[in-house]
């Protein structure tokens, strides 16, 4: 079963291949197991994707959601204010990880060895246990280029790369937190012709937050280029969506989007409108597939899907119908 997830080539193949992994959960994760019991949800009655039941986010917080009895390979956390509770996903087979990632930049960018991979991630390096790191890391080391690497507060010397690559016409990909890319273009402007601007989110409380059309255009201005790409990843999922401009995502053929009703948490609601983001993330294959997450946003007929912004905690009605 894990053989066929990066092998999806239609909606019929993704059906048939998360109605197998949703089997698999229920019989081997006990935490997920007894969410669906909870819910009286068993394989047997379960036909489409839509009748799956999804695990609200908040377990990866209090229980070791795992479907395997495999070593832990990795322990990836969550970033969280001092003395709050983070996520941790236990993570029992890591080549999974890489082949989920590697496997969707080629998706959605072409091979990884054509780019130079410039990462500006200072919160994220700062602490053990990211996600992001990890790939952006491996990334840098799979694009075998000299001048790939990671920049931490060495904002001077990133402009001066950057301008470098830029008249020798080489393609970058320059990964980076908001509030990090908005201090660099802040010390020099750029005219980029030939580099991707990839925000992967989050002021962190280092800035104002700032709608993300204004975010964009900012960016766009300082760098001097046509759009502002973005990931869409998180550290209880094992894959990430991308978006090439306007905050609109794409998903690789093995991660699909639904939203569910802001009022009923069970009801998986028709496309177009505002709802709760469900993710199927095919390669958490070794946790939870199916997880109902803290963003609100919308998914269009044609599956790609944006961001609107996300619950508080008072908004969350029908999540937490359980204390296991």
């Amino acid at each position: 079963m894990k053989e066929s997830i990066f092998n999806i080539q239609s909606e019929e193949d993704f059906t048939n291949v998360a109605l197998e992994v949703f089997k698999y959960q229920f019989k081997n994760n006990k935490v997920y197991r007894s969410f669906c019991d909870l819910l009286y949800v068993h394989p047997s009655d379960v036909k489409t994707i839509e009748e799956i039941p999804f695990l609200p986010i908040q377990f990866f917080k209090t229980k070791k959601v795992l479907s395997s009895l495999d070593k832990v390979e990795e322990i990836f956390t969550s970033s969280g204010t001092t003395g709050s509770i983070t996520s941790k996903h236990f993570v029992t087979d890591i080549n999974l990880y890489k082949e989920s990632y590697l496997k969707g930049f080629l998706h959605f960018y072409g091979n990884i060895e054509g780019y130079v991979v410039l990462a500006l991630l200072p919160n994220y390096i700062e602490r053990k246990g990211s996600s992001l790191v990890f790939m952006v890391d491996d990334l840098i080391i799979k694009s075998k280029n000299i001048e790939s690497g990671f920049y931490l507060n060495n904002l001077e010397e990133l402009a001066k790369k950057l301008i470098e690559l830029n008249q020798k016409g080489q393609k970058v990909l320059l990964i980076g937190v908001s509030f990090a890319l908005l201090d660099l273009i802040e010390q020099q402007q750029f005219n980029l012709k030939n580099t991707i601007i990839m925000e992967t989110g989050g002021m962190k409380g280092r800035r104002k937050e700032l709608v993300r059309e204004e975010l964009h255009n900012t960016l766009k201005k300082g760098f001097g280029v046509d759009e502002i790409h973005s990931e869409y990843g998180m550290t209880e999922l094992l894959s990430q969506g991308y978006s090439k401009g306007n905050g609109v995502f794409n998903c690789p053929p093995w991660m699909k989007i639904l939203t569910r009703d802001t009022e009923d948490a069970l009801t998986i609601q028709a496309k177009g409108k505002n709802g709760g983001i469900n993710v199927i993330d095919l390669a958490n294959y070794n946790s939870c597939s199916f997880i109902a997450t803290q963003d609100l946003g919308k998914v269009y007929k044609n599956q790609t899907f944006e961001i609107i912004g996300r619950f508080d905690s008072s908004d969350i009605r029908g999540c937490n119908l359980m204390v296991l």
